[in-house]
């Protein structure tokens, strides 16, 4: 009786995260202000060259090259992607370290709690979970980074703001989910990082065992996915200074932004 109680309390918790994120994304769009956008690079960044169009032809050799192994959608220039680079961005995000790493973590976690109970334990359950976090991981990023993205006329990178204090930081990570920048530069409601892995979570219900598959499982995982998406914002946020003083990998310098 408790342990339905929890669950039917979670269920409505995520339930409440999803409608505050898409109410918010709402009201952003209705302000319309012609404010600089939250994540705009400084001058200095506009300065450096653009990424140009390649043709996935001339391209082919050198498909999974990014600019970070760690973390690919830290920008490092101001010029907007065309559609073929955001698809190999979202490539490049779906094996990038920090996604394998987050999978390893979350399948480690569902193994020690035993979810989803259809894939059992052992080393091929916990195989599963990773197949599965790889494969939700995969569709976001094909949905949101790729088709959403494209769309829109989103920018799906993250800008770094250097010289924000943790609390603003803090804030910075949590509008970074629902405010996000065009291809233009203007402020708009990022509908990539908000209905993307709400697709994902969709199409995983399509793979996931049973009893882990409907509405309110869906929404579960997609509430896990927004808390994972605040956490790695925060890193993505820290990232080049952690990774300039324990040098852990080659990394290129990010486009700052005006503080």
């Amino acid at each position: 009786m408790i342990g339905y109680k929890r669950g039917a309390g979670m269920q409505r918790l995520t339930l409440t995260i999803a409608i505050i994120c898409l109410a918010c994304a709402g009201s952003v769009a209705q302000q319309g202000q012609p404010s600089a956008p939250p994540d705009a690079p400084s001058a200095s960044a506009q300065a450096q060259t653009a990424p140009q169009a390649t043709n996935p032809l001339q391209s082919g050799m050198s498909f999974l090259q990014r600019k970070s192994v760690f973390f690919p959608n830290l920008a490092t220039n101001s010029g907007p992607l065309s559609v073929w680079q955001k698809f190999k961005l979202a490539a490049n995000n779906s094996v990038s370290l920090a996604t394998i790493g987050a999978a390893l973590t979350g399948s480690a976690f569902g193994q020690a709690i035993n979810s989803p109970k259809g894939y059992g334990q052992g080393a091929e359950g916990y195989g599963k979970r990773f197949a599965a976090d790889m494969a939700r991981s995969a569709s976001a990023n094909l949905f949101g980074t790729f088709l959403i993205a494209s769309a829109l006329h989103e920018d799906p990178r993250f800008y770094v703001k250097k010289h924000y204090t943790f609390k603003q930081s803090l804030k910075y990570a949590a509008e970074r989910i629902v405010i996000t920048r065009s291809d233009s530069g203007e402020r708009v409601v990022n509908f990539a990082d908000t209905l993307g892995p709400l697709a994902g979570e969709a199409l995983a219900d399509t793979y996931y065992p049973e009893g882990n598959r409907g509405v309110s499982s869906t929404f579960i995982r997609y509430g896990s996915d927004l808390g994972w998406k605040f956490g790695g914002n925060m890193l993505r946020q820290y990232w080049p200074r952690i990774n300039r003083k324990l040098k852990l990998v080659p990394e290129s310098t990010p486009a700052p932004s005006k503080p």
